[in-house]
């Protein structure tokens, strides 16, 4: 029953990742075009995921909803950016029913228009602000290239859609966001991420600002893993989103959107798998540690499953997303490998040595073969287990900071900028004009990721055409 071993990265980054999304059991391809289904393995990743997003938007007062997944296409006329940002990508129902539709309907890309239109409808008075409803959901756009998770017509997030008395307490709003959504990569996902501001050129269709978190995957290719924009009046003016102020005076609310997708978990398959398969980071991990028992007869598997079914029953009670894999048509090494493809974090093995020792053998994924393994004590396991998580969870963050750190240069000049964009990032300051921006997308394929919000001290030249410059930007070629 084995099974081909997985390209590596190093051989073709592209291809591991295909088969591994498939192979680990987390998606697979659909019948419709760029679209992808999701399996259970993968479904419950993205459960942990929403469920610590969920639970942070509501320590700020957010509340969820739902709003239509078909919108008049009338409603993309509105804010003439907006749909010249998303026309390409609008897949448009014209017939139902069996006739001709008078009114065509776009499948939604994203919610701004819809959602706009009823807060024009629910919004009246300074009383009534602020507005903080998140949606949950999936969305549809006509991708050319798709990749699983990465980019597929349909997708799978949540969308924060605000409304504000003030420009002061959007722009509040944006950043908090952006805070929550950083607090969450580094604690959650482990992977460490740049806040800042994406340019003009790269901001989202109808926003004002556009602020971002940028992650660095293995290929050194970087990844959009969440954005938060500011709309300033753009769509209140486009809806008619006005409400009667302090003063009794009509004015446009100020409203702001936020998301993270389902390609977030692209970026942990990408930041931490090895050429074995997933690594997942503990905090996520729908299985956070497995227990295979090892015997070779009957009277050894009474003794081993013992020990075994007592050591689920602990790790359970103490919380620990545990799973006894007690297959009888696999063997051992066959479990060993098929775990690892999944990257559950920690795997128990008890055979009958262990059950005489009253000890069991720990395997983390972080560390695979003799490195990671260790014979601890079964007393007391679940306090074992569960310092070994938080060990493999920080070992990870380190690692993938590390990782990081080693591939971000800062070029001394041009032609350095494009050596070092060919395979790492660069971190350089820039005139902000869409000339310069432009020239190193032709020159390399590399585009700004974002300015960050920490930025050095003191100003210095453009690094494409020597010109003063107030800040710097990340520039690397990306998803």
């Amino acid at each position: 029953m084995a099974e081909e071993k997985l390209p590596t990265r190093a051989e073709d980054f592209a291809e591991w990742y295909n088969q591994l999304v498939v192979r680990s059991d987390m998606a697979d391809y659909a019948p419709v075009r760029g679209c992808m289904v999701v399996k259970p393995y993968g479904w419950a990743l993205w459960e942990n995921i929403t469920s610590w997003l969920d639970a942070e938007f509501k320590k700020t007062g957010h509340v969820n909803a739902a709003f239509p997944t078909l919108i008049p296409l009338s409603f993309f006329e509105k804010e003439k950016e907006h749909v010249e940002g998303f026309a390409p990508e609008l897949a448009v129902v014209t017939h139902g029913g069996g006739e001709e539709l008078e009114e065509k309907l776009a499948v939604r890309p994203t919610s701004e228009t819809i959602i706009g239109h009823m807060y024009a409808k629910w919004i009246k008075s300074w009383r009534d602000l602020p507005v903080l409803i998140v949606q949950w959901g999936s969305v549809l756009r006509w991708e050319l290239r798709t990749k699983l998770f990465l980019r597929t017509a349909e997708f799978y997030w949540h969308e924060g859609h605000t409304a504000h008395a003030s420009a002061e307490e959007a722009l509040e709003e944006m950043y908090r966001i952006l805070d929550i959504y950083e607090r969450f990569c580094y604690e959650e996902a482990a992977i460490p991420v740049i806040k800042g501001t994406k340019s003009e050129t790269e901001r989202f269709a109808g926003a004002h600002t556009t602020t971002s978190i940028e992650a660095m995957m293995w290929d050194k290719r970087a990844l959009q893993s969440g954005t938060s924009h500011y709309f300033s009046t753009n769509f209140s003016k486009a809806f008619d989103i006005q409400f009667l102020n302090r003063g009794n005076t009509l004015q446009y609310a100020e409203t702001t959107s936020w998301a993270i997708s389902s390609r977030i978990i692209g970026a942990i398959i990408m930041v931490h798998g090895d050429d074995q398969g997933l690594v997942l980071p503990p905090r996520l991990a729908p299985i956070q540690a497995v227990i295979v028992p090892i015997f070779r007869n009957d009277a050894e598997k009474g003794k081993v499953m013992d020990v075994a079914d007592r050591v689920f029953l602990e790790l359970k009670e103490a919380g620990i997303r545990v799973k006894m894999d007690d297959r009888d048509n696999v063997s051992s090494g066959f479990k060993f490998n098929d775990w690892e493809m999944r990257g559950v974090p920690l795997r128990v093995e008890i055979g009958p040595k262990d059950v005489e020792k009253g000890s069991v053998a720990l395997a983390r994924r972080d560390k695979p073969g003799k490195e990671g393994k260790t014979f601890v004590s079964q007393a007391d396991l679940a306090s074992t287990v569960n310092g070994l998580l938080a060990d493999v969870q920080s070992s990870l963050l380190k690692r993938a900071t590390d990782y990081f750190n080693a591939n971000v240069h800062e070029p001394k000049d041009y032609e350095d900028l494009k050596q070092i964009v060919a395979d790492g990032w660069a971190f350089a300051y820039w005139c902000e004009s869409a000339e310069c921006e432009a020239r190193v997308k032709q020159d390399t394929k590399a585009t700004t990721r974002n300015i960050p919000l920490n930025q050095p001290e003191g100003e210095g030249t453009c690094i494409v055409c020597g010109r003063p410059a107030r800040r710097k930007v990340y520039f690397a070629k990306a998803y």
